[in-house]
């Protein structure tokens, strides 16, 4: 199962850029034996200041054709960290190929693209910076591989 994490913003050269790349490659390396991954990011960025709507116009482009879609988003559920593992388990075994989680700019996802997806998801009641948001999902990715594997990297 191919995830996308289709996101508003471009993330720089920096700490939270060596993260995700390191948090997604280790994704890639635990998940392909368990059927996950790869993971590819997907960056829009609204150039002419269009907000919510020209972003969700943007985040609808990059979402793959027929993909399960996950929306982070402060109203969403939040899961434990095995829960999300199992979530992450039963979309590959109910043979979804594409997953696309949508990460949306400073005023989150429009009303009607929020509306459409198949699952929101929520870190907590705290917002948190979208380029923060990315290296926390790509390490809950990588976290899920991990319990989905058995291995020792999550611990209760």
């Amino acid at each position: 199962m191919r995830v996308h994490i289709c996101a508003v913003g471009r993330l720089r050269a920096g700490p939270e850029r060596e993260l995700l790349d390191d948090y997604l490659t280790r994704f890639d390396r635990t998940g392909r034996a368990l059927g996950l991954g790869p993971a590819v990011v997907h960056e829009v960025e609204d150039k002419k200041g269009g907000g919510q709507e020209a972003e969700a116009v943007l985040l609808e482009r990059a979402i793959p054709k027929g993909a399960v879609i996950c929306a982070l988003d402060e109203r969403g559920r939040v899961l434990p960290s095995p829960e999300f593992a199992s979530k992450l388990g039963n979309w590959r075994d109910q043979g979804t190929s594409d997953l696309a989680f949508l990460i949306g700019g400073a005023d989150g996802i429009a009303k009607p693209l929020r509306a459409r997806v198949d699952f929101k998801l929520s870190f907590g009641a705290m917002v948190w910076p979208h380029m923060l948001a990315r290296v926390m999902l790509s390490e809950q990715l990588y976290r899920a591989s991990t319990i989905l594997a058995g291995g020792p990297y999550h611990r209760v």
